[in-house]
């Protein structure tokens, strides 16, 4: 298997919603907020209409990504036996994702994640974690983890407790390990802990520049440079307009935005980024080539509504 991803396994229930419902509900745009109690998120749902349903989480749509590009790839993520646990198993193996858990009935119901986009195609989250926010150790196949040549990894899903000790076996195994920093909320929140991550376990790191300005405490660009130079590994980084810079060791490469795209929807810009990046990564292209594809699978999926091509 080329690349095995582990992540929140998330059903995303995608809604179109105007600037004035995000102020309504006291929601910073282009944000992820987590959402713990069960009724908040059923009241919030409860007055939109649902554009689209989909098997999601972060990973799990770079993931698919990488299936559609012909790699054979896996997937490990928590979810419950239950309706919505049901949809999200169907719909990862009719896009030939493998799918390496056995699900059964939990205490919480399987995560869900209310994306609301915006007339300006910005993408707000509310995630429900439920279940999913609860994988442990147990849940992680230490089999499947050695027989792929790449694990990819979340942000969203490193926290104290039970999903620490599933991530630390997931590296323990791992012939090699790629993660992304998720959203900076997740930095700041677990910045030592990232840092620590980006500088002596990971073999590739994918962020944003907000993010890696966070983690390091940058205060110029060319300091995340100097900091990605010197660690000898693969951080490749998305610049919003200014395009994605890849560091490996002292290669740095730059590749531009795509221009006259028709944005409809940026959700999953990142995720299909890094299916584009390690598809290349994984098949032997150059540092360059790998960010071009990168590039040209978030513009693709930018174009249109939801995380999937």
């Amino acid at each position: 298997m080329k690349i095995l991803g582990i992540g929140n396994a998330i059903v995303d229930v995608i809604c179109k919603v105007q600037d004035d419902f995000l102020e309504k509900n006291n929601l910073t745009k282009s944000t992820m907020k987590l959402i713990f109690d069960d009724q908040e998120f059923k009241n919030l749902l409860s007055s939109l209409k649902i554009e689209k349903t989909v098997s999601g989480g972060s990973v799990a749509n770079s993931i698919v990504g990488l299936s559609q590009l012909d790699n054979n790839v896996g997937f490990i993520g928590k979810i419950s036996d239950d309706e919505l646990g049901g949809k999200y198993e169907e719909g990862l193996k009719k896009e030939n994702v493998k799918y390496f858990y056995s699900k059964k009935k939990e205490e919480l119901p399987t995560g869900t994640c209310l994306i609301l986009v915006t007339p300006d195609s910005e993408r707000t989250m509310c995630t429900f974690l439920g279940t999913a926010g609860k994988i442990n150790e147990n849940d992680v196949s230490a089999d499947a983890i050695k027989q792929s040549e790449i694990i990819l990894l979340e942000g969203y899903l490193w926290d104290e407790g039970d999903p620490k000790k599933a991530f630390d076996k997931a590296i323990q195994n791992a012939n090699r390990v790629a993660m992304s920093l998720s959203d900076q909320f997740c930095v700041d929140r677990h910045k030592p802990h990232f840092l620590d991550l980006v500088k002596n376990k990971l073999d590739i790191t994918f962020a944003n520049e907000q993010e890696i300005m966070s983690l390091i405490d940058a205060k110029s660009f060319d300091e995340v440079i100097n900091f990605s130079k010197s660690l000898g590994k693969t951080i490749v980084l998305t610049r919003g307009e200014k395009g994605a810079v890849a560091i490996e060791k002292d290669e740095v490469v730059e590749c531009g935005i795509r221009q006259d795209l028709k944005i409809v929807d940026l959700t999953g810009a990142g995720d299909l980024f890094a299916a584009g990046f390690l598809h290349g990564h994984v098949n032997n292209m150059t540092l360059k080539e790998s960010l071009d594809k990168g590039t040209e699978m978030s513009s693709k999926v930018i174009q249109q509504i939801g995380a999937r091509l």
